[in-house]
This record gives structure tokens, C-alpha cells and sequence, in this order.
């Protein structure tokens, strides 16, 4: 094996802001990614070869192969909230910690939402197009539809599911929520919402909020049989994971009319863990414009938060590093000792 430099080599695989490269910096031998690209496999690999820590991100993966070519690896932060692209057992069975955020992306990412909604309902981007090309006035066009006392259903009532609730509120909607995990009766009591079996609510909601995340259990939860029972007209809106949605019944009830329409801040082949996932997002869905909002996974894309996402996967790894328990740890890797509460640096 190779000697350890003085400083610890940290890779990042994608672009952060300069404080998280200057904090890294001050202890450690920082590779950086200040590219707007995601970085092929093979590359992460090869400079993450002598890592004893690793920041990732949303598009990347990391599996036994990636974990076995980084024999001094100690610590994988996630700049992120969902893990699912990361092999846990895998991470834990090598010694590794494995950290990621969990409460810094629930606000903004909820905010999306409900602008995600609003766009549909109220024909935004189509009203948007209109102005740029020859606008001479208002017309009798592009009616839409209020969300003012309508019934919206929620998917997961999780943190998210629940600040998506908090947001709507201000609308007056009657609000359905699908969960395995019931909210307590005081929770439901704050946000004057119902518990409600998935069929029940498909039929009811006139828009459907996904918030759910990605699990064996609720990969396509939302597949053509049960979308085929959503409210003729409904709007649907994913910022849950892609996969949580079969995207190719979309567009099928999409091109029926029985989907109103479909907004999405995530999608099915961004999801690294199924190795069915498809490459891209369908072309046809594309150019569904006039029924369809799509955005580049905008959730957390607000500085302020990104920032405080990568300050954390920072400490994170500095920490390990450290020898202390990670902030944000979901994992305890084998042949590390209890170290108590994670130290503040």
C-alpha cells in the first residue's frame, strides 16, 4: 500500500462554493470538481484511488467497486438527503461512515412543490411562451383551474410530505395524506389533514403531491393501475424520487386525458439503484409541453441551502477524519468503537 500523505486526501466529485474548499483545505489535500459535469465512474475512481474521504452528490454512485478501489477510505458524506444511490452495507462492511443531510432540503424542496403546482394549475409556462410569441392582448385562453378549496392528496408524510401540507394550507384545501406510518392525531389535528388508503385519495384529489422516497416498497407505487384510477383531469406533481412514478404511464394517461397534467423535479433514470432505471426521460414526455413542467432537480438548488449542505458534508468529513462520529451518520462501520456524541469542530 502506498504511504499516507501528511494531509488526508479529500475528493470532491462535483462543484462546490469556495468557504467548503477553503475549510477542507486548511487540514487537507482537497481534489476538487469545479466543473458544472458529473465526473465518469472511472474517473472518481481513479482520484479518489489514496481518498480518505470522499464528497458526493445526487448523480453519483457508490457500490462495493468503487468502496474496494479506495482501500484508505474512511468517510462518504453525502451532499444530500436520500441515500439510495449509496450501497450502506457495503460502506458499513469496509469500515467506512457514511453520512448525508436530512433536514436542510425539506423547506426549499417543498417550496418547489408547491410552485411545480401552481404552474400547472394556472398554465405558467404555456401563458409565458405566449407573451414571447406575438402577444396581442388577452384572449379567451388557457383557463385554468384555483387551488383554492380544492382536495389535494399527499404521497408520504414525511418531513417533506408534511412542509409540502404546511405550505398548502394558506389555500383553504382539504388535504389527504397516504403514508404506511400514520401521523399522530396531533399532527393531523396541525395541519387539518386526513389519512387516506392510495386508491381512495387517486380518486378524490384533484392534484397529487409525490413526496414519497425511494424503497423497494415504493418503486412504480404509482404504476399504471393505480394511476388509471386518478381523478379524470388531476394534476401530478413528483418531487419525491422518480422511480416512485412510472413514467411511461404518465404519458399514456397523459395522452388519454386522464392526467390533467404532470410536473416533475425528479426522474426514474436518475435513479442509479435500479438497474432498470431507463437512460433518460422520454422524449415524448418532453414535448408534452402544454400539459408537463419539468425542472433540473431544483429543489435544493437555492445557494443559501446548497451551501449549508456542503458545510455539513464538510464537518462531516472532518470529523471522521477526526476520529470522532460523523454529524449525520447512518451508519455504524464495522470495527469502529463507540464514540459517543458526534464532536463540534
Amino acid at each position: 500500500m502506498k504511504q499516507h500523505s501528511r494531509r488526508p486526501k479529500v475528493v470532491l466529485t462535483h462543484r462546490v462554493h469556495a468557504p467548503i474548499l477553503e475549510l477542507l483545505s486548511e487540514s487537507c489535500e482537497v481534489v476538487a470538481n469545479q466543473s458544472d459535469s458529473s465526473l465518469p465512474a472511472s474517473e472518481v475512481r481513479r482520484r479518489a484511488a489514496e481518498a480518505e474521504g470522499l464528497m458526493v452528490f445526487m448523480p453519483d454512485r457508490v457500490d462495493a467497486e468503487l468502496l474496494d478501489s479506495c482501500p484508505n477510505l474512511k468517510v462518504v458524506a453525502g451532499a444530500l438527503k436520500g441515500n439510495d444511490n449509496i450501497d450502506v452495507e457495503a460502506c458499513t462492511e469496509r469500515g467506512i461512515w457514511l453520512t448525508r443531510v436530512e433536514d436542510l432540503l425539506t423547506e426549499p424542496t417543498a417550496e418547489l412543490a408547491v410552485g411545480l403546482l401552481m404552474g400547472l394549475a394556472r398554465n405558467i409556462t404555456a401563458g409565458d411562451r405566449r407573451v414571447r410569441s406575438n402577444f396581442a392582448g388577452w384572449r379567451p385562453t388557457l383557463y385554468g383551474r384555483t387551488l383554492v378549496g380544492s382536495t389535494i392528496g399527499i404521497v408520504g408524510a414525511g418531513n417533506l410530505g408534511r412542509a409540502v401540507a404546511r405550505m398548502l394550507r394558506g389555500f383553504a384545501p382539504e388535504l389527504l395524506y397516504f403514508d404506511p406510518e400514520p401521523l399522530s392525531a396531533a399532527d393531523e389535528a396541525l395541519l387539518d389533514i386526513r389519512r387516506a388508503d392510495l386508491s381512495d385519495l387517486l380518486e378524490r384529489s384533484d392534484a397529487v403531491v409525490v413526496c414519497a422516497p425511494l424503497s423497494a416498497e415504493t418503486v412504480h407505487l404509482l404504476d399504471r393501475n393505480r394511476l388509471e384510477s386518478i381523478r379524470p383531469g388531476a394534476l401530478l406533481v413528483n418531487v419525491g424520487r422518480g422511480s416512485v412514478v412510472d413514467e411511461s404511464a404518465v404519458i399514456e394517461l397523459l395522452r388519454a386525458g386522464q392526467l390533467g397534467g404532470f410536473a416533475a423535479d425528479v426522474f426514474e433514470f436518475e435513479d442509479l439503484s435500479r438497474p432498470d432505471r431507463p437512460a433518460a426521460i422520454s422524449a415524448e414526455l418532453l414535448a408534452m409541453q402544454d400539459r408537463t413542467l419539468l425542472t433540473p432537480h431544483l429543489g435544493s438548488a437555492v445557494a443559501a441551502t446548497r451551501l449549508k449542505i456542503e458545510e455539513h458534508a464538510a464537518t462531516a468529513i472532518l470529523q471522521a477524519l477526526a476520529g470522532h462520529e460523523p454529524h449525520g451518520a447512518v451508519n455504524r462501520p464495522c470495527g469502529v468503537g463507540s464514540a459517543g456524541t458526534p464532536t463540534a469542530l
